[in-house]
């Protein structure tokens, strides 16, 4: 893994620092406006479905949730890691925020307005745009479904300034250069607003330690996936030969394994299974069993 940065010199680009700064509802409103380059009510997050972080259970979820007081629901996540699923990953979050939407006897119509959006240190879909907005249409006739979902992907390598707000521009280029000088720079209020409680955060020693726990976590969690990955590539080179196993078959074992929990976990708290993850570790027949449980 590369050096990790401290904690006083961390961009908005860091996953932990970005959903530990939306906690704060003013500020994940001051950065939905940005994105949506338009006004967004009162904004209430909802922490227990955001940034966790359980010692005893030493889980991480880094996706935000909030809704506004216009009944509209806001999926928010940092993603530096090119996947390649980001579209499925986004199918994902959909059904999970349609889940937690609608209540038993509900009808579906009662299902709220939703925006998932990824904020990405990459260009998720390679054309160049700051911005890729998605919303289900008709192919046949070119009508809008209006089922009230919205997906946006964010590029900060964007090179069509433009075709979109200035201040989304300016937003990007701060994630990943979140100093006092850009700040200055881009001369945006909103911004230098959102700088501000940043700047907050840093200076909390509990949050460090929280910041610190969890790449302690997301060392021993790749460290984990290295050795199944060894395991999976020895394996496959001894049957079809050195090179391509430890080559391929090591690389794409060690990214599996990791992926494989991550994808685990993620799936059970959903479920709200949160008091069973601990065993994920401790008892590898119980891994298996929730493995073939969600068909992972």
């Amino acid at each position: 893994m590369a050096q990790k940065k401290q904690f006083k010199d961390l961009d908005l680009s860091n996953a932990f620092l970005f959903a530990a700064a939306l906690e704060d509802e003013e500020t994940c409103r001051l950065v939905l406006e940005c994105i949506l380059g338009t006004p967004v009510g009162k904004v209430k997050v909802k922490a227990e479905r955001s940034i966790l972080f359980r010692s005893d259970f030493r889980i991480v979820r880094l996706d935000v949730f909030a809704s506004d007081e216009w009944n509209v629901d806001y999926n928010l996540e940092m993603q530096n890691a090119d996947e390649k699923n980001l579209p499925q990953r986004s199918r994902y979050h959909q059904a999970e925020m349609d889940l937690s939407s609608l209540k038993p006897g509900q009808d579906f119509k009662e299902l709220k307005p939703s925006v998932i959006v990824f904020i990405c240190s990459f260009d998720p879909f390679g054309k160049g745009l700051y911005r890729y907005t998605f919303e289900p249409r008709c192919l046949e006739a070119d009508f809008p479904l209006e089922d009230g979902t919205r997906r946006i992907f964010l590029n900060t390598k964007g090179t069509n300034e433009e075709a979109v707000p200035k201040e989304l521009v300016s937003f990007l280029q701060y994630v990943t250069d979140s100093t006092d000088s850009y700040v200055e720079q881009a001369g945006d209020l909103r911004l230098g607003r959102i700088h501000e409680r940043i700047k907050t955060l840093k200076q909390s020693r509990e949050l460090e330690e929280r910041y610190m726990q969890f790449e302690e976590l997301l060392k021993r969690e790749h460290d984990e996936g290295h050795e199944q990955g060894y395991k999976t590539g020895y394996e496959s080179g001894y049957g079809n030969g050195y090179e391509s196993g430890y080559g391929s078959g090591y690389e794409n074992g060690c990214e599996e394994a990791t992926a494989q929990m991550l994808e685990l976990v993620s799936r059970m708290m959903a479920d709200g299974k949160t008091d069973f993850i601990p065993r994920l570790k401790e008892e590898k027949a119980f891994y298996q069993e929730m493995l073939k449980e969600y068909h992972l």
